[in-house]
């Protein structure tokens, strides 16, 4: 199992952007001298190219996690990797297609394919953005019962919409294109950029769900000095709620078991302040309950200033420094917050990993949702650049196409 927060430099993929740079610029030196005969050499470049892109970027997910693995580059490395490798299968399925085809064609049908990807992409995975989207909609339709109707609670029928809408407009408006040449190459650029752009969120949505589910099933090794218990709304009579209540029992079952196996103990950072509506503060609520539970007040820090995880994070960051600035350090929340905690907690320059604990099922998706929207949120400008070259790229492509 990869264990996090092992390395002390962080993965950069300068190696990615040098290997693209070389192998497309040996590409274009060969099409534009219109060298035929090496169009079979061109594709088992390509192919190549992406297998080795792949590994690359799986090498960078994995440091990225020893590293740190709440970054949103986790998110980047995955998503970008899983639709590579469909890009490679594409290429291999067309090499051994088009094997006996002459030069001319093959070259055409490679470009072809490179300017479908996006589009093949989205028709291939059709199946599993149904399936998703449904379950993403019973999933909300449940939160909305149980938590109230709130905006951020649809986000996740929003979205559902949104995927189900893309999926139906390529069915429908890429298969049809008719009128001048130039009519025909504007309407392919539309389409493939409309496919890139929608192939580009989803696979950012998957990267969130994968780096959730990696985040939430890690357990850290046994050598914490502290443990910092995210705080979340209290009953009316001071006691934790249900979700919070399970935040501070995986917080104890993480502690006994680090004491049966390393012997050594922890202190508890009970993190949260006093809402308009609540008796006492959460930290003072988690506090009743770890002493119910037998920890020693000694053990038990509060911090009961913050409103908010980045709060959270920094004011425990604040306590913990004040009496062990080399303390090793985890925190509990559920399991859904897992992810954004992390991100919050490194925000602070605190370094700190995660454990969650369980929650209802429909929390899990509209966590994912909210997260996928704060990546495209946080990122403006990085999202800005990912997408003009895209764009680029697209143009190129289609020049290339219906050059031939």
């Amino acid at each position: 199992m990869v264990r996090f927060d092992t390395r002390d430099r962080k993965p950069k993929i300068y190696d990615i952007a040098v290997l693209t740079a070389a192998v497309f610029a040996f590409l274009g030196i060969l099409v534009m001298r219109g060298s035929y005969e090496h169009v079979h050499l061109i594709s088992c470049i390509l192919i190549a190219y992406l297998a080795a892109v792949i590994v690359l970027l799986i090498r960078a997910f994995i440091r990225q996690l020893r590293y740190n693995p709440y970054s949103y580059n986790t998110i980047y490395y995955i998503g970008f990797a899983i639709f590579v490798l469909f890009l490679l299968l594409t290429q291999i399925i067309l090499a051994v297609r088009l094997s006996s085809y002459t030069s001319e064609t093959l070259l055409y049908n490679i470009t072809g394919t490179l300017l479908a990807s996006a589009r093949n992409y989205m028709i291939m995975t059709s199946p599993f953005v149904l399936v998703f989207s449904i379950g993403l909609c019973i999933s909300n339709v449940s939160l909305i019962r149980h938590e109230d109707f709130r905006f951020v609670n649809i986000l996740g029928i929003i979205l559902s919409v949104l995927l189900v809408g893309g999926i139906a407009f390529i069915w429908t408006f890429d298969f049809y294109a008719s009128g001048s040449l130039k009519e025909i190459m504007i309407h392919e650029l539309w389409t493939s950029l409309f496919a890139a752009v929608y192939l580009y969120f989803e696979c950012m949505l998957i990267g969130v769900i994968i780096s959730h589910v990696i985040v939430c099933r890690y357990e850290p090794d046994h050598d914490k000095d502290f443990m910092i218990i995210l705080g979340c709304a209290i009953r009316k009579d001071g006691t934790p709620s249900p979700i919070l209540k399970g935040r501070i029992d995986r917080a104890l079952d993480f502690y006994h078991k680090q004491k049966d196996d390393t012997g050594r103990e922890l202190t508890f950072v009970t993190s949260g302040g006093q809402g308009p509506d609540e008796v006492i503060s959460e930290s003072r609520s988690m506090k009743n309950y770890l002493m119910d539970k037998g920890i020693k007040e000694e053990q038990i820090v509060m911090e009961d200033r913050s409103t908010s995880t980045y709060e959270n994070m920094k004011f425990s960051k604040e306590k913990i420094e004040a009496i062990d600035p080399e303390g090793k350090i985890a925190f509990s929340t559920t399991n859904f917050h897992v992810f954004r905690s992390g991100l919050l907690a490194r925000r602070v320059k605190m370094k700190a990993q995660g454990i969650g604990a369980d929650t209802k099922w429909y929390f899990w998706p509209n966590a994912a949702v909210r997260e996928f929207v704060g990546l495209l949120t946080a990122h403006r400008l990085k999202q800005a650049v990912i997408l003009t070259v895209m764009i680029a790229v697209y143009i190129l492509l289609v020049s290339l196409h219906y050059s031939y």
